[in-house]
């Protein structure tokens, strides 16, 4: 394993992130089935959130109890991130305290830089740019729900609505994997608008496109709701783009409302047997309606929402160091310890 962090996918192989799906999907099934894989024994994760999260933090303490670890959580305001201290410090200083990060922050440098200054691998849990734990549950998902006769690589996912790093993600990820991905979206809310800045160096479409020279998938962004019939899976996200910058409600729901909006209607366009995903939150009402979001057997968004913890505990299996037992140096070690504490009574 080449790779020390987990900050964008398309730093890893195809066969590696179906390496870290087939480990999620072993660990799960072990889950069920009441044994857990105790690799991370006595192993301390660091979470720092510049955003506030649900699925994200939840899925990262619960993953790394699993494995056998403790989780530390850091929130706004309770370290020293960017602030006084720079990231390059904290980076150096945090890892060192811990045996792997995870941030999810505000903008994608600054989780970039962690990683680059810290000795301790370190995820992306979600920035500006991309959100790859999200990528990998999603993918899981999809494998866990292919349609009869197809592989993954036979497979067509449609994004509806605004181009957000949701939006984005699926696209790096399904063009990782082969897939025909499409955005049916708004002129000025597409990927090839430009809207997600995050460095005006970064061409997000030529990023998918270069993939799907690698993988043979394909791209196509349209305001045509042509261009979603044949999905397997119809995704959405939120309209108002970076959850810390939700807009007027007014303003999102004349650019998106009623055309962007994922009714029965639209699924039964796409294909009678598409499959509904949201990444959640999801507004009910905006960007999807009740009766596609808890379809008994079109909605995958719950089994998304689980997947999370699922492909996390992957990722940090995948990722976190083991340190092999030194017996001679941790015995004369332990036998150092004890002469101190014997000597203090203790």
């Amino acid at each position: 394993m080449a790779v020390k962090d987990y900050i964008d996918t398309n730093d890893f192989t195809k066969e590696e992130l179906l390496d870290m799906v087939e480990l999620a999907r072993a660990m799960k099934a072990m889950k069920k089935a009441g044994r857990y894989p105790k690799i991370l024994e006595n192993k301390t994760l660091g979470m720092i959130f510049q955003q506030v999260s649900t699925r994200t933090r939840i899925s990262f303490e619960t993953a790394m109890t699993d494995l056998g670890g403790h989780a530390q959580f850091y929130g706004p305001g309770t370290i020293q991130l960017g602030g006084h201290e720079s990231i390059e410090d904290s980076g150096r200083v945090m890892g060192s305290l811990v045996d792997i990060l995870m941030a999810r922050v505000d903008r994608h440098a600054d989780v970039a830089n962690l990683a680059k200054y810290s000795a301790a691998p370190v995820i992306n849990g979600m920035s500006e740019f991309n959100h790859p734990t999200q990528e990998l549950g999603d993918l899981m998902t999809m494998i866990e729900n292919l349609p009869e006769g197809k592989r993954i690589e036979d497979c067509k996912v449609a994004f509806i609505g605004d181009a957000t790093q949701v939006c984005v993600s699926l696209m790096f990820i399904a063009s990782k994997m082969g897939m025909d991905f499409v955005q049916f979206g708004p002129k000025g809310h597409q990927i090839t608008d430009g809207g997600l800045q995050v460095d005006t160096d970064i061409d997000l479409l030529a990023i998918g496109m270069k993939n799907c020279e690698e993988s043979g998938g394909t791209i196509v962004i349209s305001d045509d709701i042509e261009c979603i019939k044949g999905a397997d899976f119809i995704y959405t996200d939120v309209w108002y783009g970076l959850y810390d910058d939700e807009e007027e409600g007014a303003s999102y729901m004349d650019v998106f409302y009623p055309k962007y909006q994922v009714t029965m209607d639209m699924m039964d366009y796409a294909g009678p047997d598409s499959k509904f995903m949201h990444c959640l939150p999801a507004t009910r009402g905006e960007e999807v309606v009740d009766e596609v979001m808890d379809h008994p057997t079109r909605s995958l968004c719950w089994d998304e929402a689980e997947n999370r913890e699922h492909s996390i505990r992957a990722i940090l299996a995948y990722l976190c160091p083991k340190t092999p037992e030194d017996k001679e140096a941790a015995d004369a070690a332990e036998a150092r310890m004890n002469a101190v504490l014997a000597k203090i009574g203790k």
